[in-house]
């Protein structure tokens, strides 16, 4: 159920909105796919969805094109907008029989299915509520139930995170590693850095309609990539001299810390041991950036 995208091409106009973007998710794996606002990430995601035409290049999602054989594709995906409207008038739990009547799924099935997925996502005590008094983040967590609700091999979502409280946000991890597990497809697309470094197993960064870097996010590039550190010290002076004298690149951020890039964790602590065994008073010392944002930030510093 792999979803492969060739050199893909969409414009709005004189917009050119994707512009020879490639990449593969594969089954049993989160892919990220990550880039600056009007990247072309939505666009790209509505061309999977099947709610798109590209004007050139191929996609196939489970070996399915988009464009000719849009029923059967739908059949398999489960689909998350960014935003999404919601039947307010319905409860949650109508909300999502609603959504498996679209799907002709038998009553009973479809009844013990938002039973599911109502507690999957922690709202079983608002199944009854209206969906109009839902908070933002509770409509996230029905947009990833209706998403789920016909227990599609591929799951496209565009923001998932968006709205979600802390604790949402880790239950939200937590799912798509279990549904991963369960060796489903899942493409991902999010501006939260940190957590998407916790929960990929692969990145793909997109910028200005095209794709920038493919990079796996194994253990070796989290305990190897370059990263921003920061460093709290009682003497700041001395620290300052340290890092000049030992050729460590060093930026003060204010409020007396210190920013330096130290590639690897590795590194990182070696650096720590020597500024202690030198007697430098370190206070704190810990990363700023993740390495999936460091990777972000290189990949994309000269484009919008």
């Amino acid at each position: 159920m792999t979803i492969e995208v060739q050199g893909v091409r969409r414009a709005f106009g004189d917009v050119l909105a994707v512009d020879s973007i490639s990449l593969t998710a594969r089954p049993g794996e989160v892919t990220a796919l990550i880039g600056p606002n009007g990247s072309g990430k939505t666009t790209l995601l509505l061309m999977l969805a099947t709610l798109l035409v590209p004007d050139q290049g191929t996609i196939r999602v489970a070996g399915l094109d988009p464009v000719t054989q849009h029923a059967q594709v739908r059949a398999q995906i489960g689909w998350m907008p960014d935003g999404f409207g919601t039947w307010d008038a319905l409860t949650v739990r109508e909300v999502l029989h609603t959504v498996a009547a679209a799907y002709r799924m038998p009553a009973d099935r479809a009844r013990a299915r938002t039973d599911e997925l109502l507690h999957t996502v922690h709202l079983a005590d608002l199944a009854d509520r209206r969906a109009r008094v839902l908070s933002r983040g509770q409509k996230q967590r029905l947009g990833l139930a209706r998403a789920l609700i016909n227990d599609p091999h591929v799951l496209l979502l565009d923001e998932p995170a968006s709205g979600l409280d802390p604790r949402s946000r880790i239950e939200l991890r937590d799912v798509l590693r279990s549904l991963a597990a369960q060796g489903k497809t899942i493409l991902v697309s999010s501006h939260i850095l940190t957590e998407l470094q916790e929960v990929a197993d692969r990145a793909v960064i997109v910028a200005r309609g095209r794709t920038i870097e493919t990079q796996n996010l194994d253990a070796d590039f989290v305990s190897t990539a370059s990263a921003s550190w920061r460093i709290d010290s009682l003497d700041g002076d001395r620290l300052a001299t340290w890092l000049a004298e030992h050729h460590v690149p060093a930026t003060r951020v204010g409020g007396g810390l210190t920013e330096v890039e130290v590639a690897g964790e590795e590194n990182a602590a070696r650096l720590l041991a020597d500024l202690v065994r030198d007697g430098i008073r370190i206070t704190a010392f810990g990363p700023s950036q993740g390495a999936l944002e460091s990777a972000y930030l290189a990949a994309t510093q000269d484009r919008r």
